[in-house]
């Protein structure tokens, strides 16, 4: 039996719709905002609607300028999504760490004998609703390869990973299928990076990870 189309709303935009599962945040207003800003800078949503789950990884690449910062929020108010981040436990001491997680951080301890990528998957699994979002490439330089902490994270937490691109080519954030992380490390890597390309990038030349 085929699968019914997806439904969208939000006119020329094409923001895709939210249900009760995923991480919120925002009000009417907000998502309103967000979505006048993408109309008004000619961004608009594609791919495959946003995924019906409670708990996954985000990426999102390529990761070459200022500019993704700026897209991205757009995106998330439009959304009225809830992304989350990961930062330095020093940062959430008062009075900034108010602030730190009203913006979506969690805090890990680096100092820890228990890595990172286990603490972030532990905070992952035991949420009840997260979008975990991370660049891949760690940095907005150029770079030939992708850091890998994302893909443990979801793999030891047992949850998908969700690419996303945000593709100035054609001005779209693209939402990809979600994947399920396999045993197979190297060849799910490959898949994944395989997903993007330099063109899609504000600065193409920025992006240097071959698929």
């Amino acid at each position: 039996m085929p699968s019914p189309p997806v439904v969208r709303r939000g006119g020329p935009v094409n923001v895709p719709v939210i249900t009760a599962n995923i991480a919120t945040r925002g009000n009417a207003f907000t998502r309103w905002g967000g979505r006048t800003l993408m109309r008004l800078t000619g961004w608009r949503f594609t791919g495959e609607g946003f995924p019906d789950l409670r708990r996954f990884v985000l990426i999102v690449a390529p990761h070459t300028s200022n500019w993704d910062f700026i897209v991205g929020v757009q995106a998330m108010y439009a959304l009225g999504i809830r992304g989350t981040f990961l930062g330095k436990d020093s940062l959430f001491r008062f009075p900034l760490g108010i602030v730190m997680r009203f913006l979506g951080g969690i805090p890990v301890d680096r100092t820890s004998s228990r890595d990172v990528v286990t603490q972030s998957a532990d905070q992952v699994a035991n949420a009840d609703r997260i979008i975990l979002v991370l660049a891949p490439e760690g940095t907005r330089k150029r770079t030939d390869t992708w850091r890998t902490g994302f893909y443990w994270i979801a793999r030891t937490a047992a949850v998908p990973i969700v690419p996303v691109a945000f593709d100035f080519s054609r001005k779209a954030v693209h939402i990809f299928a979600p994947f399920t992380p396999t045993v197979d490390a190297e060849s799910d890597m490959a898949a994944l990076k395989a997903l993007y390309r330099p063109e899609m990038g504000r600065y193409p030349a920025g992006y240097g990870v071959a698929g």
